[in-house]
């Protein structure tokens, strides 16, 4: 019984880890992409969606486990090389976070020859992975991977990994998604293209360039965590969700403002 406990107890914290960004993390990010889509956007989308997309900011986690789509478990992470360039190797079999985007962009490029249900399951990725890739522990560097436990203050964390997976809670515990989405939309046309430009191995590499920072502010395998962590994680963590809303507005108006 003891052993069984103990299995549970680790399955449910490594699933949790995987949980990028919680629901208020990916509801930002769908926020500030519904800041600038296009009216056509919009009209094309509702005609299978005819509801917030934020509603199904977190489906892929909560469905993750299901029989049908079981195979995406693996797709919410990707991993980076020394220099923060995509790596593919280490997942060539199970697939990542850019095998998720790149199925998506097979399929949406022909949307209305797809069914209905197959429209909508491939939004749903579109708008969490996106998400996903830009959470600073869901780009995997050449650093110790271990899911390790750490403290904050009072608190005990399963994961270093599942801290930063809640940490846009931590930064506005009392603020909703299109608040959150409302401060940090702050570029103007010129910046927010320039920011949405390029591929989806260009924006890992650039994820990758930000995001090892936050092991600047801890190491890797560090169980006491610096008392400011979350203050000092905020500039990182306000960057990536505004530009994984940016860069989802702009594949969404490529692929529904046609």
């Amino acid at each position: 019984m003891k052993k069984i406990v103990i299995s549970f107890i680790f399955a449910t914290v490594f699933c949790l880890s995987l949980s990028a960004w919680s629901n208020l993390g990916h509801q930002t990010v769908i926020a500030i992409a519904q800041r600038h889509l296009t009216e056509k956007t919009k009209a094309n989308i509702a005609r299978y969606m005819d509801y917030d997309l934020k509603q199904d900011a977190t489906w892929m986690d909560h469905h993750r486990r299901d029989k049908e789509i079981a195979y995406t478990t693996a797709w919410h992470v990707y991993n980076v090389d020394e220099k923060h360039r995509y790596d593919p190797n280490p997942r060539l079999k199970t697939g990542d976070a850019i095998t998720a985007l790149n199925a998506v962009a097979c399929n949406l490029d022909h949307y209305t020859e797809l069914s209905d249900s197959a429209v909508v399951m491939n939004i749903r990725m579109l708008i969490h992975f996106v998400g996903d890739m830009h959470c600073p522990v869901h780009s995997y560097f050449p650093i110790p991977r271990k899911p390790w436990p750490c403290k904050l203050g009072d608190k005990e964390y399963g994961s270093f990994h599942g801290l930063y997976d809640g940490m846009p809670t931590m930064l506005w515990p009392d603020m909703k998604a299109d608040d959150i989405a409302a401060l940090l939309d702050n570029c103007g046309p010129c910046k927010r293209n320039k920011i949405a430009k390029g591929t989806v191995l260009d924006w890992a590499k650039a994820c990758g360039d930000r995001c090892i920072a936050i092991y600047d502010i801890n190491a890797p395998l560090t169980y006491d965590l610096d008392p400011d962590t979350v203050e000092k994680s905020r500039e990182i963590v306000s960057l990536q969700l505004r530009d994984a809303g940016y860069r989802l507005a702009r594949l969404l108006n490529q692929y529904f403002g046609k």
